[in-house]
């Protein structure tokens, strides 16, 4: 979905009024856990994907705003643009905000799943290291698009490395990305060790290499006993950013597998290395003044100081037919603690939720939880199939292809578990197995003792 959007907006200002003391420390995050951050008028702006929500940090790494929003699901990646910040789903959308305002607009990716960066007002989108597919493109593919404000692109930086198998184009060329406010670009790719600078014109400054391993192996497909596509690689690049001290610093793995990191200084002017850190297990951000001065710290410990909310967020109503001719509305699940899941025929992780969201059902008193199984079904007789199928004992409503752009959900299934005053406990985003329905029973049975 392309344009402009109105959206669901949960600002808490932190420390008891909308003014805050600014610190002399003067520190910028630069990583969040594995994620880019932002700086926006002094703060910086992380992300939280795990709770949906962008966190403002002053200069001394305090929290001073938490900004909850119904167009937030996975968050990866912050940037500012201009007055506004642009957020990067895992899933490849982009959604710019107003942090006073909410949502402006959003978009869809120009690749399967897209990681975006700012220059000079411009916006540059690489394929994402977060969510990585199986797919072939054109060898002339651009390696990073150049888009507009509005998500359009319009440009192109580079062009692909071709890989040994043309399934994993996407991996090959996926990879960090940081822009600087001459309108520069540095790329780095997930599983090679190199960085790239372009300038604002597009041309190649330098390619540089920090000389991790003594040789580089491709990554490799591999095909599993359920004929599921998988691939081998190692993981060298994690993320890029640049600091207010001018530097650029690259956040990458010890190992293949990236379980330890290291964070790299570099020199933009010429590439050159400058300095190396190894990272410890709670040295997960990274903050850095503007005379190049570190600052570590664990992420767990900072969002421990970040306060629940006092206002959830709640769901937008719906009103929505049976199979039976019967109409249903959020309403009538008023009183009782509620899962609204959205769903659709043609999707496989749904037809394997659908059994445990049936056990679910069984498990509770009909007076004290509710299933409202929303299908996103364009035609109702694909709806109708798989209801005779699977036969669920909770309330299936015909949503009509209508319901993603009134939901602004990023994948199906997604669920959504309602409190009984129809505030939101949880969102729940994909299947995530038997392990996932065990905890959202024992979320539930919370929610039932303590209304």
């Amino acid at each position: 979905m392309r344009g402009q959007v109105a959206a669901l907006l949960t600002l808490a200002v932190l420390g008891g009024g909308a003014c805050h003391r600014r610190s002399g420390r003067g520190l910028t995050i630069l990583f969040f856990g594995r994620t880019p951050a932002a700086s926006l008028f002094r703060d910086s702006w992380a992300v939280d994907p795990d709770s949906s929500r962008l966190i403002a940090f002053d200069g001394a790494l305090r929290p001073i705003r938490v900004l909850r929003s119904d167009r937030l699901a996975t968050p990866v990646a912050v940037a500012a643009l201009g007055s506004e910040l642009l957020v990067t789903e895992r899933t490849g959308e982009a959604v710019v905000f107003d942090t006073s305002e909410g949502a402006l607009r959003e978009w869809e990716g120009p690749d399967l799943a897209s990681l975006y960066t700012t220059a000079a007002g411009r916006i540059v989108a690489a394929r994402s290291p977060y969510d990585i597919h199986f797919a072939a493109e054109p060898d002339t593919a651009p390696l990073l698009r150049v888009c507009d404000t509005l998500g359009r692109a319009v440009g192109r930086l580079g062009t692909v490395s071709l890989p040994t198998m043309p399934l994993l184009m996407q991996l090959t060329n996926a990879g960090a990305i940081a822009g600087g406010k001459d309108g520069e670009v540095y790329f780095a790719p997930l599983t090679r060790d190199a960085i790239i600078k372009f300038d604002s014109t597009g041309a190649v400054r330098w390619t540089a290499s920090r000389k991790r391993f003594a040789s580089e192996s491709d990554p490799v497909i591999r095909i599993g006993r359920d004929h599921a596509i998988d691939a081998r690689y190692a993981v060298v690049n994690v993320a890029l950013n640049l600091g207010p001290d001018g530097r650029l610093y690259a956040l990458g793995g010890i190992d293949s597998a990236a379980s330890r990191l290291r964070l790299d200084v570099i020199d933009t002017s010429s590439g050159a290395l400058l300095a190396t850190h190894q990272l410890g297990a709670n040295e997960d951000v990274i903050a850095v003044d503007r005379h190049g001065h570190l600052a570590l710290q664990s992420k767990s410990a900072m969002l421990a100081r970040v306060p629940s909310p006092e206002q959830r967020l709640v769901l937008q109503p719906f009103r929505l037919p049976t199979l039976a001719g019967d109409t249903v509305s959020l309403g009538s699940y008023r009183g009782r603690v509620t899962l609204v899941n959205f769903w659709a025929s043609w999707c496989e992780p749904c037809r394997e939720e659908f059994p445990h969201m049936a056990e679910l059902y069984r498990q509770f008193p009909a007076d004290s939880f509710g299933i409202a199984a929303i299908s996103d079904d364009v035609d109702r007789r694909d709806m109708q199939r798989f209801v005779d199928e699977y036969r669920p004992p909770f309330p299936v409503l015909w949503g009509a292809g209508r319901m993603k752009d009134a939901y602004h959900y990023r994948g199906l299934p997604y669920s959504v578990l309602l409190d009984t005053r129809g505030r939101i406990i949880a969102r729940i985003f994909g299947f995530g197995g038997p392990g996932e329905f065990e905890r959202l029973r024992q979320t539930i049975a919370n929610a039932i003792r303590n209304p």
